[in-house]
C-alpha cells in the first residue's frame, strides 16, 4: 500500500503571536490524533510542524493512501444450537447465514475456550485518506485552544483569523478538502513583500524549501528563533551589550515575522535618567525590541529590533525605528518629570476615585482595609508595625501616576521609585513594589517581613472579599486571579515558614471587610474560602513531583497551617519510601475498610482484662510504647522521627492480623479489638491517613 508525505497548511491573516505556539501544537496534535486513530500512521511516526505569522501547517512523513483492508468476523450461534441432531440446519444457523448474505454451507467453524461457534468473515476495505480527512479537519479545528473565534465575510464559520488559502498533498497528488470556505490545492503564498506571491508546489516534501528559496519564508518556528537569537547576540556583541534572558520575548518577536533580520538602534543616553524599568517596558512592551545592557548590569543607549524584510536600505529601516522609540522614550521621560510634582501621598486620596471592585468599594477602601490587616500581621511575622502601615497607605498610590496610567505593567515599580524619590523608609518603598509577588508561579517572594505581610494582607482582602461576594472561579474561568492568590497565600505561608492558620487568616479578612464594608461573611463563606485555599496545595505539590497519594493521606487531616501541611507532606513522603511503609499502608486500609463495615460505633477505650490472644497483647504493648515515644514528637510537630518510630509496629500488626480474628462471635471481644485497631489508627492519624498510600 502507497505511503507518502502528508502536508496540510491553513494559510490565514495575521495570527495572534503569543498564541501562534499553541496553536502550532495543538493543529499538530489533533491531525496526528486522527491519523493514528484512522490508521493512516504508525504510533511511531512523528509530524513536522510549521508556524508562521500567516501559516499552520504540518508535514506527516509515510502516511497511508488508505486504511488497510480487515477481515471483519462474526460470530453466529453455538454448533450445538445451528444443526438438529440429524445434521440439518436451524433456523439460528439459517438466520444467521441469511445475515451474512451467504448459504449455510459457506460458514465457518470457530473453536473457542467456550466451545465451537458458526462464524462469518468478510474482508472490510479501509477507507481512503481522502474520504477520511474532512473528518480529521473538522475535529482539529473545533479542538484548537482558540478563546475568541472570528467571523469573516457572508460566511458562519468561526476561527481565529480568516482563512486565506489551503494547501493539502499526499506526496505529489493534491488532496481535494473544504475547510473553512476555503477549497484545498498545491498553492501557498510567500513572504507578504518579498515574495511574487503564490507558489505552486510539485511535492508535500517540497514545502519548507519552496517557501524559503521562492517565497522568502521561513516557515520552521524554531529555525526562525536560531536564527533571532543568533543575530541578536552577534549585534549585542558590536556594542559590547548583553542581551536580556527573554524567553517569551523571543517567542514572541518570532511569531511576528517570517523572514528575520535584526537590527541594531540607538537612543539619546539623556533619556538613562529615567528609571530603566520605563525605558525597558517601553522597548519590549510596547516595540517589541531587545534591550542591552553592559558587564555591570546597567543599561546601554542601545535596542535591537527585528524586523519582517530585508530592505537595501537598512539604516533607513533603523532610523525609523528610533523615531519611533524616541517619541515613547520622551513621553516616558515628561510622566516621570510630571509625577515629580506630586508625592504619594498625596495621591492616595484620588484612589477614592478608582473602583476596586463594585461590592468592596474603591482602591483607597481597599488601602485602609491593608492598613490593619498588615499592621496586625505584622505582629506575627516581627516586622515593624509602623513600616507596614505606611506601605499599605502607599501601596496604590501609584495607580493614578502617570506613568502607570500609560505603563500598567508598571505598578509597583514607580511607587517603589516615587517613595524613594519622597524620602520614605526603603523598606516602606521596598515594599511598595515587592508585596506584588509573586507574580506567577515560580517567581520569587517578597524578602522583607514588611513587604511579607502587606503581600500576605493584600491577597487575602482580595480572595476573601471577592470569593464572598460571587467571584468563585468556575472550571477554567477565574477572572480575578483568585487560583493565583490562593497558590501566592500557600507560598508565602510554606516557604517563609509562617506558622499562620489559615482559618484565622481568613476570619481577619473577613473582619476587616465587615469593619469597613459591612459585609458579614459567614462561618460557612469562611470554611469554603479555607478549603479554597487548601485545595490549591494539591497542585503546588504535584508540580513539584510529589505524589498525589501522599498529598491526599495528608489532606484527609485538614491541616490549618499550610506550614504544618507542609511539615506532614514531607514525613509522609520519607515514609512512603521505607521497607515497611507498603505493609502498614495495606493494614491501615484493611482496618478502615473493617471500620467501614461495622455497623455500630467503634469504641475508644481498649479493655486489657479481655486481651486473650498473645498477638492482640503484643500489639496492644506496642501500641502504649509509641503512644508514649512518638506523642511527644508529634507534639513538637517532629512527624517524621515519629512516622519512622512507627514503622516498627509491622511485626505486631502482621502478627494481629495473622492469629487473631477481630469480628470475634463475643461481642465484647470485638469491640475490644475494634478499639485496639482504632488506637493504632488514630496513631496514625496524627500524622496522616496513610490508608491512601496503597494503590
Amino acid at each position: 500500500m502507497s505511503r507518502a508525505t502528508l502536508l496540510i497548511e491553513l494559510g490565514t491573516a495575521e495570527l495572534p503571536p503569543k498564541a501562534l505556539l499553541a496553536l502550532s501544537a495543538a493543529y499538530t496534535e489533533q491531525i496526528m490524533a486522527g491519523l493514528r486513530e484512522a490508521e493512516l500512521i504508525s504510533d511511531a511516526s512523528e509530524a513536522v510542524p510549521y508556524a508562521a505569522p500567516r501559516r499552520l501547517a504540518v508535514s506527516v512523513p509515510e502516511v497511508l493512501a488508505a486504511q488497510p483492508d480487515q477481515q471483519e468476523q462474526r460470530r453466529g450461534p453455538a454448533v450445538a444450537a445451528a444443526f438438529d441432531d440429524d445434521g440439518n440446519a436451524t433456523q439460528a444457523a439459517t438466520g444467521f447465514a441469511r445475515s451474512c448474505g451467504v448459504a449455510v454451507d459457506d460458514l465457518l467453524r470457530l473453536k473457542t475456550d467456550k466451545g465451537e461457534y458458526l462464524s462469518y468473515s468478510v474482508e472490510k476495505a479501509g477507507q481512503k485518506l481522502t474520504e477520511l480527512l474532512p473528518g480529521i479537519m473538522e475535529q482539529t479545528i473545533k479542538r484548537l485552544p482558540i478563546p475568541k473565534r472570528m467571523r469573516w465575510g457572508d460566511r458562519d464559520d468561526e476561527f481565529v483569523r480568516p482563512v486565506r488559502w489551503l494547501v493539502c498533498m499526499h506526496g505529489s497528488a493534491t488532496v481535494p478538502l473544504h475547510v473553512l470556505g476555503v477549497d484545498s490545492g498545491n498553492v501557498t503564498s510567500g513572504h507578504r513583500f518579498h515574495s511574487a506571491g503564490e507558489l505552486t508546489l510539485a511535492h508535500a516534501d517540497d514545502y519548507a524549501d519552496v517557501l524559503l528559496q521562492q517565497g522568502h519564508v521561513v516557515a520552521d518556528f524554531n529555525q526562525r528563533r536560531a536564527m533571532i537569537s543568533e543575530q541578536t547576540a552577534a549585534l549585542a556583541e558590536q556594542v559590547n551589550g548583553n542581551l536580556a534572558d527573554d524567553p517569551a520575548l523571543l517567542d514572541e518577536v518570532t511569531a511576528l515575522v517570517e523572514y528575520p533580520t535584526a537590527l541594531i538602534g540607538n537612543f539619546d543616553p539623556e533619556f538613562l535618567q529615567v528609571p530603566k524599568e520605563c525605558l525597558i517596558s517601553s522597548m519590549r512592551d510596547h516595540q517589541k525590541y531587545f534591550h542591552l545592557r553592559d558587564a555591570k548590569g546597567e543599561l546601554l543607549a542601545n535596542f535591537i529590533t527585528v524586523s519582517n524584510i530585508q530592505s537595501s536600505d537598512p539604516q533607513q529601516v533603523i532610523t525609523g525605528n528610533e523615531r519611533v522609540l524616541r517619541a515613547r522614550l520622551a513621553d516616558a521621560r515628561f510622566f516621570w518629570q510630571q509625577d515629580a510634582l506630586t508625592s504619594l501621598a498625596d495621591r492616595v486620596e484620588r484612589l477614592a476615585d478608582v473602583t476596586f471592585h463594585a461590592s468592596l468599594g474603591s482602591v483607597l477602601d481597599k488601602t485602609q482595609r491593608l492598613q490593619k490587616l498588615a499592621g496586625d500581621l505584622a505582629k506575627d511575622l516581627g516586622a515593624d508595625a509602623a513600616a507596614v502601615q505606611r506601605a499599605a497607605l502607599l501601596s496604590k498610590a501609584d495607580l493614578v501616576s502617570n506613568m502607570v496610567n500609560e505603563f500598567d505593567e508598571l505598578q509597583g515599580v514607580m511607587g517603589n521609585y516615587y517613595a524613594q524619590r519622597d524620602g520614605e523608609p526603603a523598606e516602606v518603598a521596598e515594599a511598595i513594589e515587592h508585596h506584588y509577588l509573586p507574580k506567577f508561579a515560580g517567581d520569587v517572594l517578597p524578602a522583607s517581613t514588611v513587604s511579607l505581610a502587606l503581600a500576605l494582607a493584600d491577597r487575602l482582602d482580595s480572595l476573601v472579599g471577592i470569593y464572598a461576594t460571587g467571584g468563585v472561579p468556575t472550571g477554567d474561568k477565574d477572572p480575578y486571579g483568585l487560583r493565583r492568590a490562593a497558590l501566592a497565600i500557600l507560598r508565602m505561608l510554606i516557604e517563609r515558614e509562617l506558622p499562620l492558620n489559615l482559618s484565622d487568616l481568613v476570619a481577619r479578612a473577613a473582619q476587616a471587610h465587615a469593619q469597613q464594608n459591612n459585609l458579614e461573611i459567614s462561618s460557612t463563606t469562611r470554611d469554603e474560602i479555607v478549603n479554597f485555599i487548601r485545595g490549591r496545595l494539591t497542585a503546588f505539590y504535584q508540580s513539584q513531583g510529589v505524589a498525589t497519594q501522599s498529598i491526599n493521606a495528608v489532606l484527609v487531616c485538614t491541616p490549618d497551617s499550610p506550614l504544618d501541611f507542609s511539615h506532614r507532606l514531607h514525613a509522609v513522603d520519607q515514609f512512603s519510601k521505607m521497607t515497611d511503609a507498603a505493609d502498614l499502608a495495606a493494614a491501615n486500609k484493611r482496618i478502615s475498610n473493617i471500620f467501614k463495615k461495622h455497623s455500630g460505633k467503634v469504641p475508644d477505650q481498649v479493655d486489657t482484662a479481655l486481651l486473650q490472644e498473645p498477638a492482640e497483647q503484643t500489639l496492644a504493648q506496642a501500641i502504649d510504647d509509641m503512644v508514649a515515644q512518638c506523642g511527644p514528637l508529634f507534639d513538637a510537630g517532629n512527624y517524621s522521627d515519629g512516622l519512622q518510630l512507627l514503622t516498627g509496629l509491622r511485626a505486631p500488626v502482621d502478627g494481629f492480623f495473622d492469629n487473631v480474628m477481630v469480628m470475634a462471635d463475643d461481642p465484647a471481644l470485638q469491640n475490644n479489638r475494634l478499639a485496639l485497631l482504632n488506637r493504632m489508627r488514630q496513631l496514625f492519624m496524627r500524622v496522616a491517613d496513610i490508608s491512601q498510600l496503597q494503590a
